[in-house]
């Protein structure tokens, strides 16, 4: 199409042509004034000059008007699997299309919103957005929604749906629908292991309100209580952690009268246990430069509360030195081990021999402690091959080393044992899978000094290259005991040729003494990707036997592990279902959670209008319930006009157009210019000739 337009085009500034006019008039001003002849040449010579330095011309501009965008945006989250409500949404979408295509000028932009999985819901805005990021404003004839009306990223002010045009929502479902559904409303992330929290629950169902209903409580898929909640009214239900790591507690409300979905009938809390600030007791005696760098791996841990004492001067040590002057505090032997010594998770002996300052008594405390769940490791130094060893000591009955009475102090290369190349301690200190396959040969440092023992129990770790034990971890009783048989570790950490990985060493010794859950030696964990639940299972020995997963649904599958090194084997397993998964392999168990916790796309799974019913009234557009009224027909209106009616919804027409081409005219033709400029000078020069 063409459009027809004038514009002015001087040849000189506007500023010199306002002089040549005010110059004109004057001149003309004043022959009128005199009674020249001629004037009225002047003025037209004059007039077809100043045509001439405006030079006007008309312009036709080639527009090719541009097609409006609609946008139609499909909901196929969860929600929508409920029913027939997929295959309505369908049905729309493909008659909503077929009417649409009819419409003269009108360009179809369709997304279909699938379930994102990260727990934030249905985000058709989101989606809206990106469909029509790159149309201005102008072409948009409007938009159109095919849900069940569960949308949770609608904005809050209507300026932010202004690049939508009209807003018509199609719902797919019932208005009558009914459904029971279970509501966290509070939990705490973390909690101290052995406290009592309480979890907030709440159950709709509008058909039942102000009934009583059981709530079951599973802790890790074990049954553990079921209380009764009143439908409608916050209820607190406590729960109990009893051991570190996270733990899920499902809570599950029995099916209602009228039910959409049981998955919303259940729901997970997650909380993470966590263990008060761990004390550990650390005793040194012959002062060694290992010593400082056990203290700050201690004091730098978080999880630690480090009391140290380092006994220096024994009771029967005497000497000329004034007791004013000492700076020293007698050693609070029946404090630490006889009244307070069940305070502690874990006491380090450093280098440490009978100095008479711990009777018989107070060791046999300590046997005791360790008996009943407490820890204790030695690291030795050359006493421990003398006749002042702890091992002389009732502490004998727990420590799994016996020494020999010889101290090796030639130098030789720490190796990992059989055992150590899949116990957690150990695993994790070779940096990759070839040195792990390179066992006589790790990357670190040498040491000096081993003391020569005889293990009567336990698990060898590390050894010398000639099979000298080296570290001995063992359980006894409730507890654990681990002796380093050597105090050298100190060069790792000063880079002795190379160094070597002492931090994580003792860390990890540390740890596991006061039981670390991921660092016992047979553990099955599980975590969560999408949809793919990846299970690790920790063994001293190779696993052959698959794992059982017991889905949400009770359907029972095996899966089998792949040993991935280092003590470590790994199986993955693709579900479907939302909910809680059940592993289990021998005797250990394990759970994961699929899908996000309380997800808001199953939270609430009627089909309402109530969230959408704002942001349609200020767009301009409508709410249609396909179910009650049937698809309604598309119209296409001025924008000035009522976007909705009865049985119809209207997409206004924008006329937006971008201009193909320019075509420029003169009005007044070069040689017509010519002939007016010479004509009237000439008539003016004959007329003042006479």
């Amino acid at each position: 199409m063409q459009a027809l337009g004038f514009e002015i085009n001087p040849i000189l500034p506007w500023s010199v042509l306002v002089i040549f006019v005010v110059s004109g008039i004057g001149i003309l001003v004043l022959m009128a004034y005199l009674r020249a002849p001629g004037v009225l040449w002047r003025m037209v010579f004059l007039i077809a000059g100043y045509v001439a330095l405006l030079n006007p011309t008309f312009v036709k501009e080639q527009r090719e008007y541009l097609p409006d965008v609609v946008a139609l945006v499909i909901d196929h989250t969860e929600s929508q699997q409920i029913g027939d409500r997929l295959e309505t949404t369908q049905s729309a979408a493909d008659e909503l299309r077929s009417r649409l295509e009819n419409l003269l000028n009108l360009e179809i932009r369709s997304t279909v919103v699938d379930d994102a999985g990260d727990g934030e819901g249905t985000r058709l805005f989101e989606s809206l957005r990106e469909v029509l990021s790159d149309v201005p404003v102008g072409r948009v004839a409007g938009s159109i929604f095919i849900t069940d009306g569960q949308v949770h990223d609608v904005p809050k002010n209507s300026e932010h749906i202004e690049y939508a045009g009209p807003i018509h929502v199609l719902l797919t479902g019932d208005a009558t629908e009914e459904d029971r559904r279970l509501i966290i409303e509070d939990a705490p992330k973390y909690s101290v292991i052995g406290d009592t929290v309480k979890v907030l629950v709440r159950v709709e169902d509008y058909n039942a309100r102000g009934e009583l209903v059981p709530v079951r409580l599973s802790a890790d898929g074990k049954k553990q209580s079921t209380t009764s909640v009143k439908i409608g009214n916050p209820t607190e239900i406590e729960v109990v952690l009893d051991r570190e790591g996270l733990m899920a507690f499902e809570f599950d409300v029995e099916p209602g009268p009228s039910e959409l979905t049981l998955e919303n009938n259940r729901s997970v809390a997650s909380i993470n246990g966590v263990r008060e600030r761990m004390r550990v007791m650390l005793v040194s005696g012959e002062p060694g430069p290992g010593l400082r760098t056990l203290r700050n791996m201690l004091k730098a841990d978080p999880a630690v509360d480090l009391v140290h004492f380092t006994v220096l001067r024994p009771p029967n040590k005497q000497d000329l030195t004034p007791v004013s002057e000492l700076s020293l505090i007698p050693f609070p032997s029946g404090e630490l081990f006889s009244a307070n010594l069940q305070k502690f998770d874990l006491v380090i002996f450093d280098r440490y021999h009978r100095r008479g300052i711990l009777p018989v008594a107070y060791l046999s405390n300590l046997v005791d402690y360790v008996l009943a769940g407490g820890a204790v490791l030695d690291i030795a130094g050359p006493s421990f091959s003398s006749s002042l060893s702890l091992a002389t000591t009732p502490l004998s009955k727990i420590l799994p080393a016996r020494p020999t009475g010889k101290v090796s102090e030639v130098a030789f290369l720490p190796l990992l044992s059989r055992e150590g190349l899949r116990h957690p301690v150990t695993a994790s200190l070779y940096k990759n899978d070839e040195e792990r396959e390179s066992t006589d040969q790790p990357t670190w440092g040498r040491w000096f000094r081993l003391m020569e023992a005889e293990v009567l129990r336990g698990k060898i770790l590390m050894q010398s290259p000639d099979k000298r034990p080296l570290l001995v971890l063992d359980r006894i009783g409730n507890g654990r005991v681990g002796q380093l048989l050597s105090d050298q570790s100190w060069l790792w950490a000063r880079g002795f040729e190379g160094g070597g990985p002492q931090q994580d060493l003792l860390r990890r010794l540390v740890h596991w003494l006061m039981k670390q859950p991921d660092l016992e030696e047979e553990f099955l964990s599980a975590t969560v990707e999408r949809h793919q639940i990846n299970i690790v299972r920790k063994s001293l020995s190779p696993v052959t036997e698959p794992a059982t997963v017991k889905g949400p649904n009770g359907k029972v599958e095996v899966v089998s592990f792949t040993e991935s090194g280092g003590g470590q084997a790994t199986a993955k397993l693709t579900v479907q279902d939302r909910g809680l998964y059940k592993i289990s392999h021998g005797q250990l168990s394990a759970v994961a959670t699929v899908g996000t916790e309380n997800s808001l796309e199953i939270a609430d799974v009627r089909t309402t209008d109530k969230i959408l019913s704002a942001v349609a009234a200020a767009s301009s557009g409508s709410i249609a319930w396909l179910g009650e009224t049937g698809l309604p027909d598309v119209r296409s209106v001025a924008k000035s006009a009522s976007k909705t009616g009865p049985g119809w919804l209207g997409l206004q027409k924008n006329e937006s157009f971008r201009v193909a081409g320019l075509v420029r005219v003169p009005i007044a033709h070069e040689f017509l210019l010519l002939l007016f400029l010479l004509g009237s000078a000439l008539m003016a020069w004959r007329k003042e000739g006479y």
